[in-house]
């Protein structure tokens, strides 16, 4: 097996960089803060030997609708369209990936759901205060996270940011949406918000370093910043991805080389650079927590066979918004071959045989007590 995740803490600050009381952490932060750990992940035995998968899971998850209003007002709606697919439009310096389209958005909502029940259905994993008051979501994409937060802390004023005015109108009193580049200067005061949460922002960030300096600066002293990220190669540890499958040779390949001709980085666990950005930010206490979630309902485990599915659902739903724009960029534009590697991989998504899975980190840090911005 290869090595199972794993938890690991940053060494506490020196005197000399805090004050005893300045690196003492909020009530929250106490040793019984819950992290789940994961279940081994092993392939469930074969049942009658058939290798088809049909995705059983549901979605479910639909636009929330809550007590009121809050609409999105849309300065920017001239979106980039390649092959029929919508993205993010050119106002932005940022070319994002995957489309902005309503297809891709389900899928935004599938991940979400699998990404919260990888967790043990929780929302984040820093121990932040039960009396959160702001709270800032970092590409909210759908708005189903900042949508899920606000209803869980129905007192906190959460505000979701992206590239697209693509949320739902109709979401909690205490949510709304603001159309932001994350790679840009930051328009918030320092010391704005309690807890900054960013998601899913591979493939977007060309300066992680930076990243962080900006939302060190705009949380508040003795309060949290968590990142999850993830590598979305698959990957196998009894080796039936095979170096001619799909997953090799279309999804794997893309993914590896997109990052060098777009100049951001697609592999963020193996380039290290939460922590790395975390440290270099000025952040203590962080800790990371990585997990392997499977691509299909092959694990033993109960609830990672459901996380599988949804996995499975998310890519069979979109594996063309998550590859269209990527295999322009590395293969050149209308390059031949694309349809066909589309579909071996849908193929291969069904295939209860191949044990796939991709990875994912948290990472969170505690703005020091006593603190003023850099």
């Amino acid at each position: 097996m290869a090595d199972q995740p794993t938890t690991a803490t940053a060494p506490a600050a020196s005197p000399s960089a805090a004050s005893p009381s300045a690196a003492s952490p909020p009530p929250a932060a106490s040793a019984q803060h819950y992290v789940p750990e994961q279940a081994e992940l092993v392939a469930a035995p074969d049942d009658e030997g058939d290798e088809d998968e049909e995705g059983d899971a549901d979605s479910a998850l639909g636009e929330d609708a809550a007590s009121s209003t809050n609409s999105i007002t849309a300065s920017i709606m001239e979106y980039r369209t390649i092959q029929g697919r919508t993205y993010h439009s050119e106002k932005h310096n940022s070319k994002y990936f995957t489309p902005n389209d309503e297809q891709q958005l389900q899928s935004v909502d599938i991940t979400h759901h699998y990404l919260t029940m990888l967790i043990e259905d929780k929302l984040f994993l820093a121990p932040i205060a039960d009396d959160v008051q702001k709270v800032l979501d970092i590409g909210t994409g759908s708005g189903i996270w900042a949508i899920d937060f606000a209803d869980q802390f129905p007192n906190a004023e959460v505000i979701g940011t992206d590239l697209s005015p693509t949320q739902p109108l109709w979401v909690p009193p205490n949510v709304k949406f603001e159309l932001d580049d994350c790679t840009q200067p930051w328009t918030w005061a320092e010391n704005t918000f309690d807890f900054v949460h960013m998601r899913y922002l591979f493939g977007a960030i060309a300066d992680w370093e930076e990243l962080l300096r900006q939302a060190f600066r705009v949380t508040t002293p003795g309060s949290w910043v968590q990142s999850c990220e993830a590598d979305v190669e698959i990957l196998s540890d009894d080796g039936t991805v095979a170096p001619d499958s799909s997953y090799e040779l279309f999804w794997n390949m893309l993914y590896r080389n997109a990052g060098k001709k777009l100049g951001v980085s697609f592999q963020p666990m193996g380039d290290n650079v939460q922590r790395k950005a975390f440290e270099a930010a000025g952040f203590e206490d962080v800790q990371e927590h990585s997990y392997k979630f499977p691509v299909g309902g092959w694990p033993a485990d109960k609830r990672l066979a459901e996380v599988g599915q949804y996995v499975q659902l998310t890519m069979l739903n979109d594996v063309e918004g998550y590859t269209l724009f990527l295999w322009n960029t590395v293969m050149g534009e209308n390059a031949p071959g694309y349809q066909e590697y589309l579909a071996y991989m849908r193929k291969e998504l069904k295939n209860k045989k191949i044990h796939g899975y991709m990875r994912c980190k948290y990472v969170y840090g505690r703005k020091p007590a006593a603190s003023t911005a850099a």
